[in-house]
């Protein structure tokens, strides 16, 4: 059988039946492509008391790991919550059209923890993704995204792909920007939400460059705000 479990925000986030399971499971993966994650590997084993192995992209969506989920129990360790990428879909189609059993263990992802911004969770649009430019391809999708969000009056969600560190993730938001005639004013950034280091900061985009900031984050552009959720973004104000 194929496990999906969820790790939640920090090594400490996975559920009772998450780690029992895990526990049990004849081999245990951890999804490392994702997202930078805010702990380590050892740390997971510790938790688990067994081996880890690291699946990267490749991996997973080589479906591999359903043919081994037809002879043992296995487990995919996800950062978050388990479906927050499609990767993780394709695995359960798979699984299905493979008549190999499959559940999925849920737990907190960034997609709750932005509440803690002030920010009304049903106020939000489509989320967006910021992936790392090459020099060939440097794709500006997620702005449109934004602009669609914008004229709705809903917040804009930004996930950062990973390897891209801060200053270059706002360098990219802010060239995006420009070309395609938006004009970002204010920039709410979370870093490494629900962990012992999580900081949340809102600031004038211009601004926002004097920051150090850690991975993983996210960028939220605000739409028209709610007194209340104006007076609480206040307290994160730099």
């Amino acid at each position: 059988m194929l496990y999906i479990i969820g790790l939640g925000l920090n090594h400490w986030g996975i559920s009772k039946q998450g780690l029992e399971i895990a526990k049990r499971a004849k081999k245990v993966y951890l999804e490392n492509y994702t997202v930078e994650l805010p702990y380590s590997e050892k740390a997971i084993e510790e938790l688990v008391g067994k081996k880890i192995h690291l699946a990267d992209r490749d991996f997973v969506e080589s479906f591999e790991i359903v043919d081994e989920a037809r002879k043992a129990d296995v487990a995919l360790l996800v950062y978050g919550s388990p479906l927050t990428a499609t990767t993780h879909i394709s695995l359960l189609e798979e699984a299905k059209k493979s008549r190999v059993k499959a559940k999925v263990i849920y737990a907190g992802s960034v997609l709750d923890a932005v509440g803690e911004t002030g920010l009304q969770l049903y106020k939000f649009g489509k989320i967006a993704s910021m992936p790392k430019w090459q020099k060939s391809f440097a794709p500006e999708s997620f702005v449109e995204t934004v602009k669609h969000n914008l004229s709705m009056k809903a917040h804009s969600l930004i996930l950062i792909d990973i390897g891209l560190g801060f200053q270059e993730a706002l360098e990219q938001l802010e060239q995006a920007s420009d070309s395609n005639g938006l004009n970002l004013k204010e920039l709410v950034i979370c870093q490494r939400l629900g962990t012992e280091r999580q900081k949340i900061f809102y600031t004038d985009i211009s601004q926002a460059r004097e920051l150090e900031v850690e991975a993983p984050f996210c960028f939220i552009i605000p739409s028209k705000l709610h007194f209340v959720e104006s007076e609480f973004l206040e307290e994160f104000k730099k």
